[in-house]
């Protein structure tokens, strides 16, 4: 992958979006409020999201918060809690969430801080969850009067099953980045001073593989509690058929008998 497109920031009202090497970081950018999504930040999350899914060009994305926090959910106080609760508001918050779980190319959440309520789940609808081991989880929802939203109900049995997404989001306990790694809530959790760098590792090589295949495979997974066995070995199928005509599993051929690493360009 080239290196020589220079790196930009874009500034939203409620995020900060830079651009690196095939690399997006989306920032969510309200750290006087622990990064509590108002109505203007689900709108930036819907924008964003939207354009790379159409991008060729961004490779992967990472998402964080700033000031020390991931995002402490929900801001209730943004415009009164009628708002909140109205059932189109509720369709938009969906929108978001599909729209970020949809994405083509491979997400990573690195977690400051507190991560609650609809920010817990803001983290857990991405690929792979990456914490600094200062950082906190709760679905917070009950201690709110709320129930769970922001897909929570969907996602936290997928990642720690049943009886344990019940315990969480019925109790609401708030639990460290130990605990999260424990119950399968995060793929790592690493000391704070290192998250940086580890998450820039992980982003780079998720840039530097294959597109298509990524992809695929990321669009396979995401389906596999859903399809019987047999579907899925179609579908498999159909991917690998896909890769097969393109330039990419041509030049990872050529880079395998040559003994060099592959350069990927999503064709």
């Amino acid at each position: 992958m080239s290196n020589e497109a220079a790196a930009t920031l874009t500034e939203y009202e409620t995020l900060t979006v830079g651009r690196s090497a095939g690399v997006v970081t989306v920032t969510l950018n309200r750290p006087e409020k622990k990064n509590a999504a108002n109505g203007q930040m689900w709108d930036d999350l819907l924008a964003v999201a939207r354009e790379v899914a159409a991008s060729a060009t961004d490779r992967a994305v990472v998402i964080t918060g700033a000031g020390g926090d991931f995002c402490s959910g929900a801001d209730l106080w943004a415009g009164g809690t009628r708002e909140v609760h109205q059932l189109t508001a509720m369709r938009h918050v969906g929108d978001v969430c599909l729209a970020w779980y949809r994405l083509p190319q491979p997400t990573i959440a690195k977690v400051r801080g507190v991560a609650v309520g609809a920010g817990m789940n803001l983290a857990l609808v991405n690929d792979l969850v990456v914490a600094g081991d200062t950082a906190r989880f709760s679905e917070i929802f009950a201690r709110r009067g709320l129930s769970i939203d922001f897909g929570g109900s969907w996602i936290l049995p997928r990642r720690v099953g049943l009886h344990r997404a019940k315990e969480l989001a019925l109790l609401a306990d708030i639990i460290d980045a130990k605990e999260a790694e424990a119950m399968g809530l995060v793929n790592r959790v690493v000391p704070d001073a290192q998250l940086d760098a580890f998450v820039d590792d992980w982003a780079a090589r998720l840039a530097a593989g294959p597109p298509i295949a990524l992809a695929m495979t990321k669009r396979l997974l995401n389906n596999a509690l859903n399809v019987t066995l047999e579907e899925a070995l179609d579908d498999e199928g159909l991917s690998q058929t896909v890769n097969f005509s393109t330039s990419d599993t041509r030049e990872a051929v050529a880079a395998f008998m040559e003994k060099r690493q592959p350069t990927f360009h999503g064709r």
